[in-house]
């Protein structure tokens, strides 16, 4: 570990990886960091992604690939099923991962790309140079370290403190910070292409259960509830315990994961001088589903595009690093996070009559676009009376 590098990275998860990999690919001098011992692990993540998303960045590998999916199954409280994709997926539907692996595999790439790595390598603080971000200090194997740094990327995930420590307000409402816990489940009976879904307000309140297949008679089973929604005998184990006895109660547990991850507008501002915040560090998972791998990838790579060209520009203000907040945020990304999180404060609080309503009418729906957009178009087309309650949400579509 060198005293001073272009690019100091901070998290080893997609975001990070893509981070260190672009800003060394560009010729800057990186230091990616990771507080944990080994790249990958826990995984706390339910490692659905789509594979037009991933394909924007990496070639499927069946070393990382543990299911392709090929339908989404939405579920409704009374049981009520309605199928997404199929016929009409077109291969669009997506890959649950194996994240231990996934992350690993980039953060190689990052390697090879000339970037240094270091594990169990925790920042602790920012180091601050006239009220500006410069580097970091760093504690490793019973060490500390000063590292500067021209640009800092923060990639510390949905716990991020660093870009708090550097005076940025990351406080995520507790009715927006989903609550949750996820098995790993064998020797359970489960349609090994189709991730489900499972809504209800008595059985996940203000979020949902999901089961994402993981190869043969084996699958991520999970829930997220929101924070307000968990206390004693409620917490998001109980109910997914509950949900196990009813659905799986042979199944066999061989993990348990639980964490936290944010459903609410991404922050006001993802640069300071000299940092910038990518992935779900800058509250950009999606609201809907909590799903950030994707987020994570594209803003980590244009993280690194944006800071190798301040660094050649001689210029690592927050201004001139205005241009990756006004990126991602006045394209798909910000119009999808936008119009998602409008989405899900319409949908995520209805009552299990609501839900089930909404999950019957779909039943002679079929589509050909997959997308968000396109699903809650279908369902106020099903639903006119929605138009009346939400019509701001109509608007937005």
């Amino acid at each position: 570990m060198k005293e001073a590098y272009d690019c100091l990275v901070i998290g080893g998860g997609p975001g990070g990886a893509l981070a260190a990999k672009t800003a060394a690919e560009k010729g800057l001098s990186v230091l990616l960091i990771e507080k944990r011992p080994a790249i990958g692990a826990p995984v706390r993540c339910a490692e659905g992604i789509g594979k037009e998303a991933l394909a924007e960045f990496i070639e499927p590998d069946p070393k990382w690939v543990a299911a392709d999916l090929d339908k989404a199954i939405l579920i409704g409280p009374d049981g009520t099923k309605f199928t997404i994709g199929g016929d009409h997926a077109g291969g669009k539907v997506g890959y649950v991962l194996d994240r231990k692996v996934f992350d690993r595999e980039l953060v190689w790439q990052a390697a090879e790309a000339g970037a240094e790595v270091q594990v169990h390598a925790r920042a602790s603080a920012p180091i601050m140079i006239d009220g500006k971000v410069s580097g970091a200090i760093i504690h490793q194997h019973g060490q500390t370290y000063e590292v500067r740094a021209k640009v800092v990327i923060a990639a510390d995930g949905v716990e991020s403190k660093f870009a708090k420590w550097a005076g940025i307000n990351t406080t995520v409402p507790l009715a927006e910070l989903e609550t949750c816990a996820q098995y790993i489940l064998n020797d359970i009976d489960i349609d090994e292409r189709a991730n489900l879904f499972y809504f209800s307000f008595d059985a996940a309140p203000w979020g949902y259960i999901w089961v994402f297949p993981k190869g043969h008679r084996c699958a991520n089973v999970g829930i997220g509830i929101a924070g307000t929604k968990s206390g004693d005998g409620h917490r998001a184990k109980d109910y997914l315990d509950r949900f196990i006895a009813r659905e799986f109660p042979n199944g066999k547990i061989t993990e348990l994961i639980v964490g936290g991850v944010s459903a609410c507008k991404p922050l006001e501002s993802t640069v300071a001088d000299n940092l910038i915040v990518v992935g779900d560090a800058a509250r950009l998972s999606d609201p809907i589903t909590g799903g950030g791998i994707y987020n994570a990838m594209y803003t980590g790579r244009l993280a690194g595009e944006v800071a190798a060209d301040a660094i050649k520009n001689g210029d690592t203000s927050r201004k001139a690093l205005m241009i990756y907040d006004k990126t991602w945020r006045e394209g798909s990304l910000g119009h999808a996070l936008a119009r998602n999180y409008a989405v899900k404060e319409a949908f995520i609080k209805m009552d299990d009559n609501k839900l089930n309503s909404i999950i019957h009418s779909m039943s002679d729906l079929s589509l050909d676009d997959i997308s968000v957009k396109a699903l809650v178009k279908e369902i106020f087309k099903a639903n006119p009376w929605l138009a009346l309650e939400l019509p701001r949400l109509l608007r937005a579509l």
